[in-house]
């Protein structure tokens, strides 16, 4: 079985499953959102931020497919949308960077050296 990146945009798709791929993610569906500014400020409740992720089922058992969560992306305030799918997709599966002691943001890094290199993987798709 296969994450369902179906609702992710085609561009961050790559970005989505190498995030999934390093937590060994292998399951579930997730969607990414590309919004403007004045929705992100709605969903963080006035704080402008370049990405917020919003998980849904834990790590626990679940019956039928595996919900992991959304994650909205604002490109108004985001330096790299790549590098903000790779967060907000470690965020679903679990990392928090406030609280790892760099953890995430080290494994955010050496995500996104992998995605430096050439793109052998233009296939990944929705339910592949």
């Amino acid at each position: 079985m296969t994450a369902d990146l179906g609702d992710v945009p085609p561009r961050l798709r790559r970005a989505a499953r190498a995030a999934l791929d390093a937590c060994d993610v292998q399951d579930g569906h997730l969607s990414v959102e590309l919004v403007d500014s004045e929705r992100i400020r709605e969903l963080s409740r006035d704080a402008p931020t370049d990405v917020l992720s919003f998980p849904l089922d834990e790590r626990t058992h679940t019956y039928g497919p595996r919900e992991l969560g959304d994650v909205f992306i604002c490109e108004a305030y985001s330096d790299d949308v790549i590098e903000a799918t790779v967060h907000g997709v470690l965020h679903l599966c679990g990392f928090d960077h406030e609280e790892d002691d760099g953890k995430m943001l080290d494994l955010q890094d050496e995500i996104m050296s992998w995605l430096d290199g050439p793109d052998d993987d233009d296939d990944v798709g929705g339910n592949e």
